[in-house]
């Protein structure tokens, strides 16, 4: 299969041709492969005296390098982006989380009483009973409400507490695994 030297493609064997390679970072020395360190130079790794890498394409997806609309700069040879990621509180939007009480506390609430005999059929004037001759009430009593300042609920622990494990999620884009090759040997690409 004839190439043009430095140049990518995916072949869907499960082999590489003659003259290209897997791209899978290998180190390489610059003596064998002086036409391909003249395109590549260090840009994927070695020393730049005696050796070289390939691109590692292995688990990854090209991109373009530079710096599109809106985007950040790309530098050939970068790796970036992540398989998994773990979202953190300063990932989420601003939010609040609303705080339902269900359940029983203890009310704090003041009785004025008069020592004595209770003849009050209703609380009234502000005292529940007061001392006198009545025992018994010939008739059902009215409801009393409480009506002087605000009552305090005590006794309640409210507490939002942080939930979830941290485990990173996928990130993947859809994608289809297939091996990128690379010509090693072929055609020298002229600059136009």
């Amino acid at each position: 299969m004839e190439g043009t030297i430095a140049n990518i493609t995916n072949f869907a064997g499960n082999f590489a041709p003659r003259n290209w390679s897997f791209c899978q970072g290998q180190l390489l020395a610059i003596s064998q492969y002086d036409a391909l360190f003249s395109l590549l130079g260090t840009s994927y790794g070695g020393d730049g005296r005696t050796s070289f890498a390939l691109p590692n394409l292995a688990g990854r997806t090209s991109m373009g390098t530079g710096h599109g609309s809106g985007l950040s700069d790309r530098i050939i040879g970068a790796q970036t982006g992540a398989e998994k990621v773990s979202l953190t509180s300063a990932n989420m939007p601003a939010h609040n989380h609303a705080v339902l009480v269900n359940h029983a506390g203890h009310v704090g609430l003041p009785v004025n009483t008069s020592v004595g005999d209770a003849d009050e059929v209703s609380p009234g004037s502000g005292v529940l009973t007061n001392s006198g001759s009545d025992v018994y009430a010939s008739s059902a009593t009215s409801s009393a409400v409480y009506s002087g300042s605000p009552l305090a609920v005590y006794g309640l622990e409210v507490v939002v507490a942080n939930t979830g494990e941290s485990i990173g999620f996928n990130n993947m884009q859809p994608s289809l695994a297939l091996p990128a090759i690379i010509c090693m040997f072929g055609i020298y690409p002229s600059r136009s």
